[in-house]
């Protein structure tokens, strides 16, 4: 068995225990946690992932993040992937949690967020190429096709909070 993820209801409460590869392919809904990441400026990073990655191989985004291991709050998770793909430590700060029908299953996906003033060491498994972009840029690019489906959803979503204008 591979990666374990706890299975969600509708209403993210805990229904079993399964492989995420097996939720993926049979489209049961489970936990995705994000990070936004903010420098000092305010401005957002954006990477593109590996041309040999598993999943959106080349396409751009502008969240990190990953699958919620079984026990592991959202707010856990964001920390770890945050730690695991960019080498980056901190608390990131809930901003918005929604069902997504997403492009290769349905997912609970919990946007956070962290101010990144350390230097970034960029797993080059996860992230090929990284760049901190202005507001009106990421708008720019997240509208393109190189783009993440699900990830401009998120934007839309984090976007009409107000939020995305706080360093």
């Amino acid at each position: 068995m591979g990666e374990l993820v706890e299975q969600v209801d509708e209403r993210d409460r805990v229904v079993a225990v399964v492989d995420r590869a097996e939720a993926i392919r049979e489209r049961r809904l489970h936990r995705v946690a994000t990070i936004v990441c903010r420098d000092g400026d305010g401005r957002i990073l954006v990477h593109r992932r590996p041309d040999d990655a598993s999943r959106f191989p080349g396409r751009f985004n502008w969240m990190l993040g990953g699958a919620v291991e079984v026990g592991e709050s959202y707010e856990e998770a964001a920390a770890r992937e945050l730690a695991e793909e960019l080498g980056v430590r901190a608390a990131p700060r809930f901003v918005l949690k929604f069902l997504c029908d997403g492009a290769i299953s349905p997912y609970w996906l919990g946007l956070h967020e962290a101010v990144v003033t350390a230097p970034v060491r960029p797993d080059p498994g996860e992230v090929a190429w990284f760049d901190w972009l202005t507001e009106p840029a990421l708008e720019e690019l997240v509208r393109g096709s190189a783009f993440i489906p699900d990830a401009r959803e998120a934007f839309d979503r984090y976007r009409a909070l107000g939020t995305a204008s706080l360093p």
